[in-house]
């Protein structure tokens, strides 16, 4: 169970250290041509969003790393379903359907759930 959760942790940090990192830092010009929703949110919003993922990210290793908090791990795994259930009813509400990616990280965060639960 170990192992699994590093792994399912991994990816996930590295895919939203990556994105929120772009989302707090890049404009919304140089977002656009990879989030086209980027249009319709208001940019503070889309940099909380960022911070949040990277927030999110750190919350998925650092608790588990250092044994301070490691309940946090599972807070942030929850976090991800619901970001990605948010963001899913974005890209559906605007008229795109192309969510496999949301689904994936859904799907992802959902399973990283219960092995994060064996840090408590």
């Amino acid at each position: 169970m170990n192992a699994a959760y590093w792994i399912l942790a991994g990816l996930l940090a590295l895919f939203y250290l990556y994105g929120g990192a772009l989302k707090a830092t890049r404009s919304r010009e140089r977002l656009r041509p990879m989030m086209a929703w980027v249009d319709s949110m208001p940019m503070p919003v889309v940099r909380a969003l960022g911070v949040i993922e990277v927030l999110g990210a750190f919350g998925l290793l650092l608790p588990p790393l250092t044994g301070v908090a490691p309940w946090l791990a599972t807070v942030a795994a929850v976090g991800f379903v619901v970001l990605q259930i948010g963001a899913t009813r974005v890209h559906l509400s605007r008229g795109d359907r192309r969510i496999a990616l949301n689904i994936t990280l859904l799907l992802t965060a959902a399973v990283t759930v219960w092995p994060a639960a064996g840090w408590l």
